[in-house]
């Protein structure tokens, strides 16, 4: 499946956590797809060493596993994406096809579990104060904006579409954000969102 999407691609594979570190740390990776239920260990880890010692890999969790306990410690140790195994073939190629074009794979039922999370953390938590907002990230309106739908689980072509805007612009805007929040992934940006009370509005 995966060198149907990436033909070029030079694939290095592990069954354990312990091998798949001593991957991490020997090979340089662009993409790495990391099963959640090792052998030695849990999938999160793998994520997080490559997080720490390759930011710039894009980890993409593909897993049986869609409830709260295994979804967001792999967000929040960095994950990319989020893609269930039980899915179509066609569905899951054309999930990682959309990693060249920028954006997260998320399965579906995924995309909806974390919209609703911080729905209802934004429920819960009114837009914050201003004085917890961390004082030097300073967004425009627009970025907000962005962001706010980027939080949402909305795809780039959707967000340019919502705000009359093409989806080359829309990129730009979504790498300023993750530059200026110094966060990697769309689960960071919505806890961000979030924190500043976006989901408020």
């Amino acid at each position: 499946l995966v060198m149907q999407v990436f033909p070029d691609a030079q694939i290095s594979e592990s069954a354990r956590v312990h091998d798949a570190l001593e991957l991490v740390s020997a090979i340089k990776f662009d993409l790495a797809l990391v099963d959640l239920g090792l052998p030695d260990g849990s999938g999160v880890d793998v994520v997080a060493a490559l997080r720490e010692h390759q930011p710039e890999t894009q980890s993409v969790v593909v897993t049986i596993h869609d409830d709260d306990e295994h979804l967001f410690p792999a967000l929040q140790a960095g994950a990319f994406g989020y893609i269930l195994k039980e899915q179509p073939r066609e569905l899951i190629t054309e999930q990682l096809q959309r990693i060249s074009q920028g954006e997260p794979p998320l399965s579906p039922s995924i995309a909806r579990r974390v919209i609703q999370y911080f729905t209802a953390q934004a429920r819960m938590q009114p837009a914050q104060q201003p004085d917890t907002v961390t004082p030097h990230v300073q967004l425009t309106e627009r970025e907000n904006e962005v962001l706010l739908r980027v939080a949402k689980g909305f795809t780039l072509p959707e967000i340019g579409q919502q705000l009359n805007l093409s989806r080359h612009t829309i990129a730009d805007y979504v790498k300023q954000i993750y530059r200026k929040l110094n966060v990697s992934s769309r689960a960071e940006a919505a806890l961000e969102a979030q924190r500043m009370g976006l989901f408020g509005r």
